[in-house]
């Protein structure tokens, strides 16, 4: 297996439903079109941005499959395979293997938790080994899962018993940590980073490809952050991160991941309601919604490419 690292900003993308509560498989040739549109260069399906754990394992397949079908040629799919239950996970696995996906990623389980270290490389390796030609990514999220253990020490232990360990999606805040995991054994992993309101942070200590769910409705400021990153202009870079940590204020202010999903259909692209048990905003809170974000400039950064299905 030839690992080609994740680079630059990788959507997590919204899962899209009609009103009724089931898939609306058609919404995601667009969504994948809006992202090339905006220079996002990858798409991390049915994670926690798109309700993977609200879907059931035939639903997470044929969102794989249609994201596969969609994705134009350059934008890399990963397909989280993560579940409470390990062997779902290695169904999802060997599933998205077949449809050839770039890569897979899996949280630890988070009911039932692994106790250890040693438990959660078991978990993964089982994961990993139904897909071995793929690329495997820990999903490191504990203020989802519960589970912290230490990603240096996840890496040694899994450096032998994972051959096709890639890396780590860093959804954390501890920068030390994160600098740690990416000087691991002589920078050998790739590690994304996942907080999206802290990525000229994570650019500073040397990350080079990110993970968020910001990235489908407001990638021209990341995108502006990362070109003034990258040209030295530090100034700049930390004021492209203040409007976009506005913006997202705002939308943790309205309900978090249900703001976010509404966000989608501000910018042009209605990827329809969340489902049960997450709420999806009225149409009363939905206008309060949009003033609030038209005092932090979202339309200027919002990603107004995205096709629109309805047109």
């Amino acid at each position: 297996m030839t690992l080609t690292p994740l680079r630059g900003l990788i959507a997590a993308p919204f899962t899209p439903f009609r009103e009724d509560g089931k898939l609306a498989l058609e919404t995601i040739s667009f969504q994948a079109a809006g992202l090339v549109a905006n220079g996002v260069s990858g798409a991390f399906v049915c994670g926690s941005t798109g309700e993977g754990a609200s879907l059931t394992i035939g639903e997470r397949q044929i969102v794989a499959e249609h994201w596969m079908a969609a994705a134009p040629p350059g934008l890399r799919v990963v397909v989280h395979v993560g579940h409470t239950s390990v062997e779902e996970s290695c169904i999802l696995a060997a599933h998205a293997a077949r449809i050839g996906a770039s890569a897979i990623a899996a949280y630890a389980p988070s009911y039932y938790k692994p106790a250890s270290v040693v438990e959660l490389v078991g978990c993964c390796e089982r994961i990993a080994g139904a897909a071995p030609e793929l690329p495997f990514y820990y999903y490191h999220i504990p203020s989802m899962t519960g589970v912290n253990c230490s990603c240096t020490a996840f890496l040694k232990a899994a450096a032998d018993r994972i051959p096709s360990l890639a890396g780590i999606k860093f959804t954390h805040e501890n920068l030390m940590e994160y600098l740690a995991c990416l000087r691991f054994d002589g920078g050998r992993y790739d590690i994304l980073f996942g907080r999206d309101e802290c990525l000229v942070a994570a650019l500073a200590v040397g990350a080079k490809g990110a993970i968020g769910s910001t990235y489908n409705y407001i990638a021209p400021v990341f995108q502006e952050l990362r070109a003034a990153f990258d040209s030295g202009d530090l100034e700049l870079a930390t004021a492209r991160q203040y409007e976009a940590n506005r913006i997202i204020e705002v939308m943790i202010q309205h309900g978090g991941q249900p703001a976010g999903k509404a966000m989608m259909k501000l910018s042009g692209l209605d990827c329809g309601p969340c489902r049960s048990p997450m709420h999806t905003l009225s149409g009363a809170e939905l206008d309060r919604l949009r003033t609030d974000l038209a005092a932090v400039n979202f339309s200027r950064w919002a990603n107004v490419t995205a096709p629109d299905p309805s047109r």
